[in-house]
């Protein structure tokens, strides 16, 4: 995407921000200024979802404390979101913030999710800001080969670590989901071996799930 550094505006600046709470902002548009706007559309419509950790408790349903934020359909309105939410390293422990194709909710139960599974990355607190941005970005920027098979990235914010997670629609479809971990690892330049897991392994297993694929 070679126009992101001509159109990636300055970060806002003011004051402080609740999580996942957008800045308003008017001077952070993005476009020339003064004349009209020039918006680069994206292939795909992109909503930005919060999982509040605040609002959590062992009586509510799990998903039921995520909600959206925004959604995006051009490379403007992806930086001018970007750039007036939180990044990862400043959310707090159990929160989890999630980029998925527009419709498709980031939940195990949402039809086009019910029969994938997820790639994930787990590094130290405060050290996954940019895997999330350049996940977004490779995302967002159509640079995977299997890309239709891809829902959206999630980054979880846990107490000794952090986790992106690429979701995807079809885990039976091995070829497919080898080729997206290993061009994901090839963008991040992460040399360590990932795993992917299916989500129906996920619900039923009492201890952590096995990796179906690795690469």
């Amino acid at each position: 995407m070679a126009e992101d550094t001509e159109t990636r505006p300055a970060s806002a600046g003011g004051e402080e921000r609740e999580e996942g709470e957008i800045a308003d902002d008017e001077d952070s548009s993005l476009g020339p200024r003064g004349g009209g706007a020039v918006s680069h559309p994206l292939e795909h419509a992109w909503t930005f979802w919060f999982d509040n950790p605040q609002g959590k408790s062992r009586q509510q349903a799990w998903g039921s404390t995520i909600h959206p934020i925004h959604t995006f359909s051009t490379v403007e309105d992806f930086w001018s979101l970007y750039n007036n939410i939180h990044h990862p390293s400043k959310l707090t422990v159990g929160a989890d913030l999630h980029c998925f194709k527009n419709k498709i909710e980031p939940k195990w139960e949402d039809p086009i999710c019910a029969n994938g599974g997820k790639w994930t990355i787990s590094c130290g607190r405060g050290k996954s800001d940019t895997l999330w941005l350049h996940t977004l970005l490779a995302l967002i920027g159509e640079q995977f080969d299997f890309g239709d098979e891809i829902c959206g990235v999630v980054v979880s914010i846990r107490q000794k670590q952090e986790r992106v997670a690429i979701w995807t629609k079809n885990a039976a479809n091995e070829a497919a989901q080898i080729s997206i971990g290993k061009q994901w690892k090839e963008f991040l330049e992460y040399k360590d071996s990932i795993g992917f897991i299916v989500h129906e392994d996920a619900k039923k297993a009492e201890k952590a799930p096995k990796n179906r694929y690795t690469t």
